[in-house]
């Protein structure tokens, strides 16, 4: 059966370590390189820039932000591709580890929850490499582009915060039971 293999590997060793290496990479990318970022570009941060949705609203943005700006959200973007490696492997970890210790529904449901990782990463690079064209290009924005970015950005929080309240829900259910045993 398909739970028999989530039950056998990775080996929670194996998933503490990706857990902890994950943490350590989106700390520090976090600390070093999207904070110092964020507290030098005024007005809109990186936020602003996935959910902008239009040619227009880019176009603000980067006005506001002007080319130096411009460049360092760029290597904010650059940066995010790791990021993503890290928050992937910490949400993937954490599921699965809590997804061994449930029982019945809440397990069969995470299952399919250990997808979530990977399609907030998958929609993290399609939206990460619509910005970098628009970063390329801060003259000629296309409205495609915006979008692309804006939907993919949306998708990937949803995929998240879909991960995080089953975790959530999960570890508190499978507590509750340790206790009650």
């Amino acid at each position: 059966m398909f739970l028999d293999k989530f039950k056998e590997t990775p080996k929670d060793k194996t998933l503490y370590i990706m857990v902890v290496g994950g943490l350590i990479i989106v700390l520090l990318i976090q600390i070093l390189v999207f904070m110092p970022i964020e507290a030098s570009v005024s007005t809109y941060g990186i936020l602003a820039f996935e959910f902008a949705w239009t040619q227009e609203k880019v176009e603000q943005i980067f006005s506001v932000w002007g080319m130096r700006g411009i460049s360092l959200e760029t290597s904010a973007i650059y940066w995010d591709f790791l990021y993503i490696v890290g928050y992937v492997s910490i949400a993937f970890g954490l599921i699965i580890l809590v997804l061994r210790r449930a029982e019945d529904k809440l397990q069969k449901l995470g299952i399919f929850i250990t997808i979530t990782p990977f399609l907030t990463g998958i929609f993290d690079i399609i939206e990460n490499i619509n910005l970098l064209i628009m970063t390329d290009s801060p003259h000629s924005v296309s409205t495609i582009n915006a979008f692309t970015a804006s939907v993919s950005a949306t998708i990937k929080f949803i995929s998240l915060f879909t991960a995080i309240i089953y975790f959530v829900i999960a570890l508190i259910l499978v507590i509750i039971k340790k206790f009650r045993d």
